[in-house]
């Protein structure tokens, strides 16, 4: 009897934790529902330039690498192969639908420490900026211009790593970030 009432405050507690985890979860993937990953690929696929494979960690909102953005086909980490082609990018997730980034929406490629709760070594991440496709207006949000996203990639070989930074940065010049960034100021 006496282990019975921290017990039932322990479980009691616990799933509290859960169910506001849960509805948190609910509320955020409801909100992001509407954001749609990615552009209509191509007609002709493009020369590929680079090839990578590794892990996809996150996509956020620009400048607030702490919100996970709830977007179907890039809500969860997995493993991942980035593909340049001379007309863009196309995101290879494990266990989900390929997303494709044009040339023109691809605006920031930099090297980053930290996302959301993946932290590495100095330069760790490939942080590729890029413009989500605008939003028409449906039945409960007006139409929207696209919003800037971040996604973090954490690719394994560094040759591959090189040779694919080198392949968006030649398809995509105006795709640069700061040389030294150290989000611990952001």
């Amino acid at each position: 009897m006496d282990r019975l009432l921290p017990t039932v405050i322990v479980v009691v507690v616990l799933l509290s934790v859960f169910t506001l985890m849960y509805r948190s979860w609910r509320k955020r993937s409801k909100r992001d529902s509407a954001i749609v990953a990615g552009y209509p690929f191509p007609s002709a696929p493009g020369k590929v330039l680079a090839v990578a494979r590794g892990y996809y960690v996150a996509t956020t909102p620009r400048d607030t690498p702490l919100e996970r953005l709830f977007i179907p086909g890039l809500g969860f980490r997995a493993r991942a192969e980035i593909t340049a082609t001379d007309a863009g990018v196309t995101l290879d997730l494990t266990g989900s639908r390929s997303v494709f980034v044009p040339v023109g929406a691809i605006d920031i490629l930099t090297p980053a420490t930290w996302a959301i709760d993946r932290v590495v070594e100095k330069d760790g991440l490939m942080l590729l900026g890029w413009q989500l496709p605008p939003v028409s207006p449906g039945l409960n949000a007006p139409a929207e211009a696209g919003r800037s996203v971040d996604s973090y990639f954490r690719i394994i070989d560094p040759s591959e790593r090189v040779r694919l930074v080198d392949a968006i940065r030649s398809i995509a010049a105006g795709a640069t970030g700061p040389a030294d960034r150290d989000e611990s100021e952001v």
